[in-house]
């Protein structure tokens, strides 16, 4: 492990939520944090919502592709945020855990997904202030 925070994020798909707040957070904190996101049953592809929701705001999550969560990604990161997994995520002392309750933007469209994509901008920099303070972009 690096002496930056690493932040993992967990949702079942890993092509919607998780994918939009890895963006978020690589975005606001920079190289700050080390950024994962994975899923428990990974999708084959990263939702088109999402991807168009977050070109909105200057983010490119295009080429990003869901990844299946492992208990490595979990041992290596400091903060595991899940966001509907469930009882999936493997728990691990001194980790800390985040629950975040977030609508699944799966099979949604753009307009029902922007308010779940401002809602984890919001969510993430609550995150950056406990995580790694410092100038954000």
């Amino acid at each position: 492990m690096s002496d930056k925070p690493s932040v993992l994020f967990v949702c079942v798909h890993n092509a919607g939520r998780s994918q939009m707040a890895a963006a978020w957070l690589t975005h606001l904190a920079g190289d700050r944090v080390e950024v994962r996101s994975a899923g428990s049953a990974p999708a084959d592809q990263v939702n088109p919502a999402a991807v168009e929701a977050m070109r909105e705001v200057g983010i490119d999550i295009s080429a990003e592709a869901p990844k299946i969560l492992t208990i490595d990604a979990v041992k290596e990161s400091d903060v595991c945020v899940t966001m509907g997994c469930g009882d999936t995520c493997p728990v691990f002392p001194g980790k800390r855990y985040l629950d975040w309750a977030l609508d699944d933007p799966a099979g949604q469209g753009v307009a029902a997904v922007r308010p779940i994509r401002d809602e984890i901008r919001k969510r993430i920099e609550v995150l950056i202030a406990e995580v790694a303070p410092g100038p954000t972009a």
